[in-house]
């Protein structure tokens, strides 16, 4: 037996694995550092990882749009499954009714957000796209695009022409209302994290804007999760993040020093 044919090892306790952002197709580029990276999480006794979306630059709940980098990440979940890995998938922009079909059994869920606990302290994780309501225009194509009708048309239209329609649908979202994405919007980031944490959560997780930020919040901590394109990391819990206990203390000036980009999210 290969090695690539070998089982994993079980997993148990231990860390909770989160990865956000990876966007392979894109600037994620090739699969196999990632899918690396994933046959290693059961070394660090890990029980769980959380998938924060847009694993892909697009990834399409059907087999004809699947492509070589797909099949190997799709296999690589379907072997930490076995290995007792919970996976959890928060479904981000580029992602498209994973819900169901050949990819719904790499995932034990597939949902817009997902709870969990990781060494006492209480984690929500969401992608993070569509927060700012001033954004009427992505919200709207966002809703569009992934509705039932959606699925029903991209599954019963030809495939040379939906793979068009997706890949279009796609870029119109990327495109809707630049002037939402030049920097990240900080004020509704943080009401946001503080409304979600008085639902009882000390650490609210973030995707979707690509750069790394960590802002204090009555009751906790709002915490915007590096990309995997850029940075190549694993998020660990709970080791990576400050104790609930000592998120009060961090001053603001150190938790968020690094300058916005141009276009975050996407």
């Amino acid at each position: 037996m290969s090695s690539e044919e070998e089982p994993l090892s079980q997993a148990s306790g231990g860390s909770v694995a989160v990865i956000a952002d990876a966007h392979l197709g894109g600037p994620g580029g090739e699969a196999a550092p990632l899918v690396a990276q994933l046959l290693a999480v059961p070394e660090r006794g890990c029980r769980r990882l959380v998938l924060l979306g847009d694993l892909f630059q697009g990834w399409v709940g059907f087999r004809r749009f699947e492509t070589p980098q797909i099949a190997a990440v799709a296999a690589a979940l379907r072997r930490l499954r076995g290995a007792g890995v919970r996976i959890d998938y928060v479904e981000g922009n580029r992602d498209f009714f994973l819900d169901r079909g050949p990819y719904a059994d790499c995932f034990d869920v597939v949902v817009r957000e997902v709870a969990f606990t990781a060494g006492g302290t209480r984690f929500l994780a969401v992608h993070g796209d569509g927060l700012d309501r001033r954004d009427r225009q992505y919200r709207f194509w966002r809703r569009a695009s992934k509705s039932a009708v959606s699925r029903l048309v991209i599954s019963k239209t030809p495939r040379a022409l939906a793979r068009r329609l997706v890949w279009r649908t796609e870029a119109r979202l990327s495109r809707t209302n630049l002037e939402h994405k030049r920097q990240i919007p900080r004020d509704v980031l943080v009401d946001y994290g503080a409304r979600r944490l008085a639902e009882g959560h000390d650490v609210l997780l973030l995707g979707h804007f690509h750069e790394e930020r960590r802002w204090p919040v009555a009751g906790g901590l709002v915490w915007l999760l590096p990309a995997w394109f850029d940075t190549r990391r694993t998020v660990w819990l709970p080791e990576d993040v400050p104790a609930p206990a000592a998120v009060s203390a961090i001053p603001p000036a150190e938790v968020s020093a690094t300058p916005p980009a141009a276009e975050p999210g996407g």
